[in-house]
Parts: C-alpha cells; sequence; structure tokens
C-alpha cells in the first residue's frame, strides 16, 4: 500500500472526511485531496501533523509494513485496551502494540524455520 493509499485508508478508518482533516491540519481541502491522489506530498511538519491525527507514528504513515488484516486486529485491540487515556498515551500505546506485533511476528516465523 502506497502513501496516498494507506492516507485514504486511515483516514476512513477514523470516519473523518478530507475537510476535516485538513481543517486539523490548517491546509484546503483540495490540497488534502492532493495527497491521498498521490500528485503531492505533504511537508515533514504537515506529516507530523497527520500521524497525531491518526494515532500512528510518522513511520508507519510512510512505510506500511503491516499487513492490512494486521492493522486491524491492532485496531480493535487498541480500541478494546485504550479507553479512557489520554490522547498521548493512546499515541504511545498503539504504537507500542504494533511493535510488540511486529516482533511476534518475527519469532513466529523464525520457528518455522
Amino acid at each position: 500500500m502506497d502513501f496516498a493509499e494507506r492516507l485514504k485508508t486511515l483516514r476512513k478508518q477514523a470516519n473523518l472526511t478530507q475537510k476535516e482533516i485538513a481543517e486539523k491540519i490548517g491546509i484546503s481541502q483540495p490540497a488534502y485531496g492532493d495527497w491521498e491522489r498521490g500528485t503531492k506530498k505533504p511537508t515533514q511538519e504537515n506529516l507530523v501533523k497527520l500521524a497525531k491525527i491518526f494515532n500512528v507514528s510518522v513511520d508507519n504513515l510512510l512505510d506500511n509494513n503491516i499487513e492490512e488484516d494486521e492493522l486491524a486486529n491492532v485496531e480493535v485491540l487498541f480500541r478494546m485496551a485504550s479507553d479512557g487515556l489520554t490522547d498521548e498515551e493512546k499515541a504511545t500505546f498503539r504504537e507500542e502494540l504494533i511493535d510488540f506485533m511486529k516482533e511476534r511476528k518475527k519469532l513466529f516465523e523464525e520457528d518455522k524455520k
């Protein structure tokens, strides 16, 4: 999944419109739409803002090494376990869950060898 597809997927998972995201970032909706179409790329500053909105790391936003099924599972676990946490705690918790799943996957793959 490339950056544009990843961005659109994250926005839909968050149940937000392009206009809502654009307003949160401080840009126009057409400019945001360009990112989802892949015709333009956001600045580093805007990447950080996007990562905060979606509660993911910038690395995760740029490089989707997680399969979609894995992402869906992480999202379910995250929503169940993060109720009552602050936004900062949720962001940390989400990154830790993703890192944990990546490490477990590596261990499972090594066990198969």
